[in-house]
């Protein structure tokens, strides 16, 4: 069985990618805001300054941009 910390982030990904698409889907925030939200999270670990946490800041960077790339939060039109 995962880590209960595997298990709650991954639970909180799961809700957080559910929140922007109901958002673009409302017409609350359209794509590019969304799109900057994660652009946004995505930097905040790339240029984290905490070296005792540089691994998992670049891993969580990796992530974001990768669900940025497959469009995972957007529903493409």
């Amino acid at each position: 069985m995962p880590a209960p910390s595997d298990i709650a982030g991954t639970a909180a990904l799961s809700i957080c990618e559910s929140l922007l698409l109901a958002l673009n889907d409302r017409n609350i925030l359209p794509e590019k805001e969304i799109v900057g939200i994660l652009r946004d999270a995505a930097a905040a670990h790339e240029f984290a300054t905490d070296a005792s946490k540089a691994e998992t800041n670049a891993a969580v960077a990796a992530l974001i941009n990768s669900i940025l790339a497959g469009g995972n939060s957007v529903r493409r039109r």
